[in-house]
């Protein structure tokens, strides 16, 4: 059985090449099903590289000349391996789930009322009956935390899908309209970019007035500039490859091209840039509402716990400490999944 010299073996997680001869009806790449041999690459050339899962679809590669059979106990055992070789990003998305079931369903993990306190339990420290402990009217800060979560978590949607939409909108048409939209466009970023997020949002909640959804939307208007700029220069890139210059040269109208062929294409990075902005919306609007421009007292936000707790920092520690580590593991957690999207995107 004849072999074709020169073929590396790449495992797509560990970056590993293996030199090695690979048998003619093997797959060029193992993304391809078993039953679907590729077309023979031309004659005086040989395939560069074939990236494969792990090390067992290396293997068999070498040994059967083709990757294993997916079935679904194969995607639970790969799924496994991948978790276990992810820890940090496994804990991650776990707190992510938590903190987002605290927002929908708050009262399953609230023994206490969050609003109304027991003046016998005033300032008691974190224990089994008070995770997070007590304030100076005795109300159980982990209730008020976890019912803090569904304003702080939806307002933060409220303010990523504001940045999300008029972003990714400003970019696609600047990245592929270009000309006169595109400097136009460029200018309005560049001011977004050279006026401090801080500053800009408390110019746009003094023109709106106080309130959470209105901290959202000037949070979401200071990331419309990243969402703009990641986007038009994604549509720069897929406007140039061979397969829309194939559909302009079809006769495909301008609207099908951006649709079909742009769009879909250009939204990997953008995904991946949601996540990120998610733990900074989180981080801007606990800003905010520390200032004491979001939901006002005794209706419980993150920000506002935190600035609540100051005044009683030397005695009762935990009532600052405890929403702020929530804060900092929400948004450590969502740039992890944010880093394992690029991540993942890069690969594809």
């Amino acid at each position: 059985m004849s072999t074709r010299p020169g073929v590396r073996i790449v495992l797509r997680d560990e970056a590993r090449v293996a030199d090695r001869a690979v048998a003619p009806d093997a797959p060029p790449s193992g993304a391809l099903a078993p039953d679907a041999p590729p077309a023979d690459p031309p004659e005086g050339r040989t395939p560069a590289e074939i990236e494969v899962e792990d090390r067992e679809d290396a293997r068999a590669i070498l040994r059967h000349g083709r990757v294993r059979t997916r079935g679904t106990a194969g995607r639970w055992r790969r799924g496994a391996r991948y978790a276990v070789r992810r820890p940090g990003l496994v804990v991650a998305v776990l707190v992510v789930l938590l903190v987002t079931a605290w927002a929908v369903v708050p009262q399953v993990f609230m023994a206490y009322d969050p609003l109304t306190g027991v003046p016998a339990d005033r300032l008691q420290p974190p224990s089994g009956a008070h995770l997070f402990g007590t304030d100076h009217l005795g109300r159980d800060v982990y209730a008020r935390v976890v019912h803090g979560a569904s304003a702080s978590l939806g307002a933060t949607v409220v303010a990523v899908a504001v940045g999300l939409v008029a972003g990714s909108l400003l970019g696609l048409l600047a990245g592929f309209l270009r000309g006169w939209v595109d400097d136009v466009v460029g200018r309005f970023v560049d001011v977004l970019l050279a006026i401090p997020s801080i500053l800009l949002s408390l110019a746009i909640i003094t023109a709106l007035g106080f309130g959470t959804v209105k901290v959202a939307i000037a949070v979401g208007v200071t990331s419309v500039a990243t969402f703009a700029r990641v986007m038009r220069a994604e549509v720069l890139r897929t406007s140039t490859s061979v397969y829309v210059e194939a559909a302009r040269a079809s006769g495909v109208r301008w609207y099908g091209v951006l649709g079909r062929h742009v769009l879909p294409n250009s939204t990997g990075p953008v995904l991946a840039l949601v996540a990120l902005e998610l733990g900074t919306a989180v981080l801007a609007i606990s800003a905010l509402s520390f200032l004491g421009y979001g939901t006002p007292p005794p209706a419980p936000e993150w920000g506002s716990l935190v600035s609540g707790g100051r005044d009683y920092l030397a005695t009762a520690w935990w009532l600052t400490t405890m929403p702020g580590l929530v804060i900092v593991a929400v948004v450590l957690s969502a740039n992890r999944i944010a880093r394992a999207l690029e991540r993942t995107g890069g690969d594809a």
